[in-house]
């Protein structure tokens, strides 16, 4: 969702005459848009502050002025400590309001004293509407911000107080943007939300009755249905989703939808029942296997990913031994594994925490587990043939595209003599598999 969002910044301020430069020694505007779900994330910003200050005295000397933005969930959480730590810093704004940059960027400029702007709203739904609807495309494949904020409040978790309630974009809207997108080229999308199955927008249906169309609540397997009947689109994906919301027709999608790609990202946390109550998640290990289990009923071949805390306050070793049973026992492609980091303003973070050893301890032995069942995964498919969307170049000096397979791992191909790199970016091509790489799948083209 960060990439989108710098993405829509990004197309917010060209709308404005600024263009992009990966050179901060040439830019006039520095933006860091920032997470808050880890405290390492948010430690980070103080030292690329201080690697822009250096390029800010340098263009200062030649006259140049440079504004600074600390964008994001940090910028939500912490404002106030932003400034007190980082006077260089000139706007802080927050995830929803970030439609108002060209303004402040404007007002900034105007100013001869105090140089420091800073909006913290939650309006979603201004901002939506605030920003370009003629997007531009940064590949074959885009990220689509669907649904944004969380109710749920896990007791580790800041989101709620750095993104506010949940809030779903109206269907049509969306279906527009994906549809304008397509026109650049894009063919596969990506929908995104804290909770992307807790997808609810208005949907503006059917024929024209009395001069107005019938307005309905749609949900993310009515707007996976939608989007998959724009025929540019040939491979559509979803992500977060939180088990609690994940329901029957979404399932159904991934048994009877050859564009929905046969991937599903959902976080469990822990494996412990004990410690899910205390996280607050409001499901059990039971619900997730019986989740797990209908899916693969749905659609065998599909790849499980999930997200696991360790070390989370009050962990025993058998709540941890639970983690790793549930693990055994599922099978994962990926996964995401951390420490419990306590984030300021959470419930968690006023527990004890687990001794530092005995997490690092817990999250190696996960990491490893989870390494081998990826390895697992990714070896099924040597000597296989799968769809390949490809979208990149590849880095060696020889002719080499990269792409994704449905599974969502990167295969690399040569490029066979006679042809160029373009001839494959934004197209799907059979591969077979010849190689198994620790992070990706070498193949050869089939014709």
């Amino acid at each position: 969702m960060n990439v989108y969002d710098s993405e829509r910044m990004g197309e917010l301020l060209e709308a404005n005459g600024y263009k992009i430069t990966e050179e901060i020694s040439q830019s006039d505007i520095v933006i860091l848009n920032t997470c808050n779900i880890r405290e390492k994330a948010a430690e980070k910003i103080y030292s690329e502050l201080g690697r822009i200050k250096k390029y800010r005295d340098i263009r200062k000397e030649s006259g140049l002025e440079t504004i600074i933005a600390i964008a994001g969930c940090v910028a939500q959480a912490e404002g106030d400590e932003i400034k007190k730590r980082a006077p260089i810093v000139d706007i802080v704004i927050g995830p929803e309001s970030y439609h108002h940059l060209p303004d402040m960027i404007s007002d900034i400029k105007r100013k001869t004293g105090k140089k420091f702007s800073s909006q913290l709203d939650f309006t979603p739904n201004e901002k939506f509407d605030s920003l370009p609807k003629n997007r531009s495309a940064k590949g074959f494949s885009s990220f689509i911000t669907i649904q944004e904020g969380c109710d749920k409040f896990c007791t580790f978790c800041v989101v709620p107080y750095t993104r506010g309630k949940e809030y779903s974009r109206p269907m049509n809207d969306i279906v527009d943007e994906i549809k304008n997108l397509t026109e650049k080229g894009v063919v596969e999308v990506s929908l995104l939300g804290q909770n992307v199955d807790a997808y609810h927008g208005k949907w503006l249906h059917g024929k024209w009755l009395d001069d107005n169309l019938e307005e309905k609540d749609a949900n993310l397997a009515q707007l996976i249905e939608e989007v998959s009947k724009i025929p540019e689109i040939k491979r559509i994906r979803y992500t977060t989703s939180h088990p609690n919301n994940f329901t029957a027709d979404i399932i159904s999608q991934h048994g009877t939808n050859p564009k929905l790609m046969p991937y599903l990202h959902l976080p469990v946390q822990s494996g412990s029942n004990t410690i899910l109550q205390l996280m607050n998640r409001k499901h059990t290990r039971e619900k997730y296997f019986e989740i797990i289990q209908n899916v693969r009923k749905a659609r065998p071949d599909i790849a499980i990913s999930s997200d696991f805390i360790v070390a989370f306050p009050g962990e025993t070793d058998q709540d941890f031994q639970d983690t790793m049973d549930l693990v055994n026992k599922i099978g994962f492609s990926q996964s995401y594994s951390f420490k419990y980091s306590p984030r300021p303003g959470t419930p968690a973070a006023l527990k004890d925490l687990i001794p530092d050893d005995i997490a690092s301890n817990r999250l190696y032995a996960l990491q490893a587990l989870l390494k081998s069942q990826q390895t697992q995964f990714n070896q099924k498919f040597l000597g296989s043939v799968m769809p390949v969307l490809f979208e990149s170049l590849g880095t060696r000096a020889t002719k080499q595209v990269v792409g994704k397979s449905p599974y969502l791992q990167a295969v690399i191909i040569d490029v066979p003599e006679g042809k160029s790199e373009a001839d494959f970016l934004g197209k799907i091509f059979n591969v077979e598999i010849t190689t198994v790489l620790e992070n990706s799948l070498l193949g050869i083209l089939l014709v």
